[in-house]
């Protein structure tokens, strides 16, 4: 048997994914099919700095059009195939992948629970001036730590998260390299006066 010659990274973090929303009730308002797993290119080398982002797709309550600094903007549409999707989600490699098995999975968790509960674009906000991460992150990341603990107990196929076990280079020796989807950062676009209620 052949050995494979290439490791798709989005395909495997969306099942995991996926298996997360179907298994955690509090993850059950995600539809993974409105969620882009992507990867990016860490500009420095080491394990500190941005490990991955979730990048929403609608403004506040799922709003399309915001007004900044005095105009109106929207944010760019993305599409996979044909399906328009309301979230982007970016995992900054090798960085991720060359952290501790649990660490990378309270990072796909947490950037899960960002999502909002509606499901409708948006982030999950937090009451105060810390919406995204209420008043601490440390509490913020501590929750993450019991859901992945919850999530684990349910006895989930290994096969699902062995992918997290090694670092990138581990990941990369075995399959020969690692690929899959890449999406640019989703850009703010202003919109015409004409437009406003469209």
């Amino acid at each position: 048997m052949s050995r494979p010659t290439a490791f798709d990274f989005t395909a495997a973090m969306t099942l995991l994914c996926r298996d997360v929303c179907d298994r955690l009730e509090v993850f059950q308002h995600i539809c993974m099919d409105k969620v882009a797993v992507t990867f990016a290119q860490a500009r420095t080398s080491g394990i500190y700095g941005i490990q991955a982002k979730l990048t929403p797709l609608r403004f506040e309550n799922g709003a399309l059009v915001k007004k900044l600094r005095g105009r109106n903007y929207t944010v760019q549409r993305v599409y996979v195939g044909k399906h328009e999707v309301l979230y982007v989600l970016t995992f900054y490699l090798p960085r991720f992948q060359d952290n501790t098995f649990r660490e990378k999975m309270i990072t796909v968790l947490h950037e899960l629970y960002h999502i909002s509960p509606h499901f409708d674009g948006d982030i999950r906000r937090f009451s105060g001036r810390y919406h995204a991460h209420s008043g601490s992150q440390k509490e913020y990341d501590r929750l993450m730590e019991r859901y992945v603990d919850e999530y684990l107990q349910l006895g989930p196929k290994r096969e699902l998260f062995r992918f997290l076990e090694p670092d990138f280079k581990g990941l990369s020796a075995a399959y020969g390299r690692v690929v899959g989807r890449k999406i640019p950062t989703p850009k703010l676009i202003p919109v015409p006066e004409d437009r406003r209620s469209a």
